[in-house]
């Protein structure tokens, strides 16, 4: 844990750097046998926020010695030309993972196209059947939110085994996948959205809080439990240009063992845990032993 909390500040970006230093040298223990892991970002459309998501993506990929490429398609693509692309990344020797970022345009429909990469070189881990694998245990790719969010529990030395973990919000990707891997952990679980009529009392009874709603400020920093561990996963843009999260982080901060702040907190660990899984698809199909990061 040391250095990686001050001040009741959990510090995602230090987290990452560790993670992101531990790929880094297994990167280039695979180069010295010739393996060089590449990833290639197809992007769909023009969007603002996720023309700066792939381009932070691909200098983490630079910095840790992976090779990344990026297909950018006009927002006019129709859904047969992105699965094409798709395809000729699928069928790329050379190409050990694909990430197909979102959202896409309207009217494109992001499931079918997700399932269209192999589960393989599916390095976002959002196939239904690395999805699925979570559920059933634990999958070499898993989705990298709730898969950061975990490895930064365990850098911290959280122990959630038979404490209560409260989940706010029930995406397929982030929320319900979280639920899932808190749970193959030993915690007790509530999944809550924003149909739950007792919000702020599951919350209270929270020792372990993650929040995935993507709603600013959802849960007021009073409702928390005193000593929990707060991982806010929300990320706003507010019309003054400030990024918020979804928990009221100064009252918050007053009341917890530790919380992410919001940037600087899951956003650096999802990140890494994209490295993790694009260096694990590599290894895995040349039949290689996937490496488990040590150190971090």
């Amino acid at each position: 844990m040391e250095g990686l909390l001050h001040e009741r500040i959990i510090n995602g970006r230090e987290a990452a750097r560790r993670v992101r230093a531990e790929v880094a040298s297994e990167v280039a223990r695979l180069g010295a046998q010739g393996v060089v892991p590449q990833v290639a970002f197809v992007r769909v459309g023009d969007d603002p926020a996720s023309a700066i998501y792939v381009n932070a993506k691909a200098r983490a990929c630079a910095e840790v010695g992976v090779r990344s490429s990026h297909l950018h398609l006009a927002a006019s693509s129709s859904e047969a030309e992105v699965r094409r692309t798709l395809e000729a990344l699928a069928a790329d020797e050379d190409v050990d993972g694909i990430l197909l970022q979102l959202p896409l345009p309207s009217g494109i429909p992001d499931l079918q196209l997700l399932n269209a990469i192999p589960p393989e070189k599916d390095v976002d881990g959002f196939h239904t059947l690395n999805l699925g694998a979570v559920v059933a245990g634990r999958g070499p790719l898993e989705p990298c939110t709730p898969a950061g969010i975990m490895r930064l529990i365990g850098m911290l030395g959280v122990e959630v085994r038979g404490k209560e973990a409260v989940v706010i919000g029930r995406s397929v990707v982030v929320g319900r996948m979280m639920a899932s891997m808190l749970l193959r952990a030993d915690a007790t679980i509530a999944v809550c959205h924003r149909h739950t009529a007792a919000l702020r009392e599951h919350v209270a009874r929270a020792e372990v809080l993650v929040v995935a709603a993507g709603v600013p400020g959802l849960v007021p920093g009073a409702w928390v439990r005193e000593g929990a561990w707060v991982f806010d996963v929300g990320s706003t843009r507010m019309p003054d240009g400030r990024i918020s999260g979804d928990v009221e982080f100064a009252a918050a901060r007053e009341r917890v063992a530790g919380i992410t702040p919001v940037p600087g907190g899951i956003g650096p660990m999802t990140i890494a845990q994209l490295l993790v899984n694009t260096v694990t698809a590599a290894q895995l199909r040349r039949g290689l032993v996937p490496f488990v990061i040590k150190r971090a």
